[in-house]
């Protein structure tokens, strides 16, 4: 059996291939065509899935689609006689999911009539929940998805056990923890899609002096024992002029979605570009903590109604990894999963593993242990990659694979930047060992290094620690396993000293716990710089430039030219610039 799960016309657009139960292949749409967040269908990502696994279009049993017109419906209906333009705007892309087949057929370059496979179509956030669950390796879970909107919903809550997902409720349009958060990201400035993950470095710098105001923009309450929240409406605009959300085949464009209340609650907007003060930290800070406050409410009352001991987290504010890392300190849950692609390119997966356990009732036997399901380049391309630059002044010499990871090790504790390229790309936004920057985490001074030489980004953006697994609780005050960087622990007093580039101005990190099965290259780098220093982590940060994470040798090798890395590790070459 062979299902093809895709995220199409929508934010991270991607592509998943199910084959008997088992991910073979997944990727996001911007890795090929190199567009930040891309919209569009996922044509390139779906080739790249069916040649992976090696399947010919007509062996396709199912296609799996996130996203079902009919979810929500009468409350879609209302909100149309309420706002015209909105229904106009989210006609357009729902149109096309009518024609999803001759996108396949497109993608794979066949006659559409040679695709038997059944179409499913999934509630976004019922694919979000099983984008988590499904492959947890937990036998049951109480179930959390939270993000701006998907099929007219923006939460929805339930039950996992065994291969069905029981739906205990959801929470509706305008209602939205996922727009409360980027409406204030706005505010203070930060207008791209995605920003949100720059405001949640921001609130580190700052105290929440602002709760009295924030406790009145999201409202908690328990309705008839069940999860509840409710906006402040008079803080927001999109349920007056609808979700203005463009889904182009390019970058998505979220329109204004704050009211002038909002400004005068807390002051003038902060312009694009202009001064961070200590305001706006303190802004990003109440901001941080109303979202951890709004997400542990839902959490604890998801317990009381099931009383189990694990939880799935999908969907964008999944992200979170600061009110992610606080969840075992303000719930019961002893254990938490979240998938590497919470968001909605985790859609792919969570719609193809739906119809494989809740359509049609197959066993569970695959647990997503890593990312790594994106293309990979043999030593053979990247030599051929190579040649292109050989007279461009560089050093370049092919190693084996045992020696490698030795020699790119000897650099990073030298003080270099290291390009580390490396197996198959990673799903989902985290660069999490194959395609990373790498560098010294001892010395503090490579924070400012890498914002400013080689990310070109904001100063206040922090990074990651990538740590081997077993040795996690000598540096960090927790040590349940994050392999996909979306827990944030405190690091231990003492340590902060010894690793001070990833830890956080709050004495934080966003870790990653390296485990030799799932990465054995990885584990092996981090394992010759303990050897060299006495220190098992590296600092970690994604290869790429303000554009997507790199993904064929040839974008590996521009950026490295380009920024100002000193070392490229790419497959069995090592590469330094003289």
């Amino acid at each position: 059996m062979h299902i093809l799960g895709i995220n199409a016309y929508h934010a991270d657009a991607s592509a998943a291939l199910v084959c008997d139960g088992k991910l073979v292949a997944a990727a996001e749409e911007e890795r090929f065509n190199r567009i930040k967040h891309c919209a569009g269908f996922p044509y390139q990502a779906v080739k790249y899935c069916l040649e992976t696994a090696g399947i010919k279009p007509e062996e396709l049993t199912h296609i799996a689609v996130a996203r079902d017109t009919r979810a929500n419906l009468d409350k879609k209906l209302l909100y149309a006689l309420k706002i015209p333009q909105m229904a106009m705007r989210r006609l357009a892309p729902q149109g096309k999911f009518a024609g999803i087949k001759e996108d396949v057929a497109k993608a794979l370059d066949v006659d559409p009539e040679r695709l038997s496979a059944e179409v499913n179509r999934v509630e976004h956030h019922k694919a979000h929940l099983a984008s988590a669950f499904y492959v947890s390796g937990f036998e049951d879970a109480a179930l959390l998805s939270v993000d701006g909107l998907g099929d007219f919903a923006s939460t929805m809550w339930g039950v996992g056990r065994g291969t069905n997902m029981t739906i205990d409720g959801s929470i509706a349009f305008p209602h939205s923890l996922g727009f409360f958060y980027t409406a204030l990201t706005q505010y203070l400035g930060f207008w791209r899609y995605g920003d949100e993950f720059k405001v949640m470095g921001l609130a580190s710098y700052g105290q929440p002096e602002f709760q009295e105001e924030f406790a009145k923009i999201v409202l908690l309450e328990n309705r008839n024992g069940k999860p509840k929240f409710n906006l402040g409406l008079d803080y927001f605009v999109h349920h007056k002029v609808g979700s203005d959300i463009t889904w182009d085949e390019g970058i998505p464009v979220i329109g204004k979605l704050f009211s002038d209340h909002l400004e005068k609650r807390l002051g003038t907007t902060r312009e694009a570009g202009a001064d961070v003060t200590q305001r706006h930290f303190n802004i990003a800070a109440s901001l941080q903590a109303r979202l951890e406050d709004s997400v542990m409410a839902l959490l604890n009352k998801l317990y009381e109604m099931h009383g189990v001991k694990r939880v799935c987290l999908a969907g964008g504010v999944a992200y979170n990894c600061v009110a992610n890392g606080k969840i075992f300190d303000r719930t019961p849950f002893e254990q938490v999963y979240v998938q590497a692609a919470a968001g909605d390119a985790g859609l792919a997966i969570g719609s193809a593993f739906y119809v494989q356990h809740q359509v049609l009732g197959q066993p569970r036997d695959f647990v997503m242990e890593h990312a790594y399901w994106g293309p990979e380049f043999s030593n053979e391309q990247i030599r051929a990659a190579l040649d292109g630059i050989a007279d461009c002044g560089l050093r370049i010499a092919e190693l084996s694979g045992e020696t490698i990871a030795a020699e790119t090790a000897k650099r990073i504790a030298d003080g270099k930047i290291v390009g580390w390229y490396q197996g198959r790309l990673e799903f989902g936004p985290r660069a999490l060992g194959n395609r990373s920057i790498v560098v010294d985490p001892r010395r503090a001074e490579m924070k400012d290094i890498l914002n400013s030489r080689v990310k070109h980004r904001e100063s206040f953006r922090p990074f990651a620690p990538s740590i081997l697994e077993d040795r996690v609780g000598e540096y960090f005050e927790r040590s349940h396993p994050s392999p996909f960087m979306l827990m944030a622990y405190s690091v231990k007093p003492e340590k902060r000293g010894v690793i001070p580039a990833p830890t956080h101005v709050d004495g934080t990190g966003r870790l990653q716990t390296v485990n030799r099965d799932q990465n054995p290259r990885y584990w092996q780098l981090i394992t010759e710089f303990d050897r060299l220093t006495g220190v098992p982590v590296v600092l970690n940060t994604s290869f790429n430039d303000n554009e997507p994470v790199v993904c064929r040798p040839e974008e590996a090798i521009d950026c490295f030219q380009r920024t100002k890395m000193d070392v490229l590790a790419i497959g069995n070459f090592l590469v330094e610039k003289l």
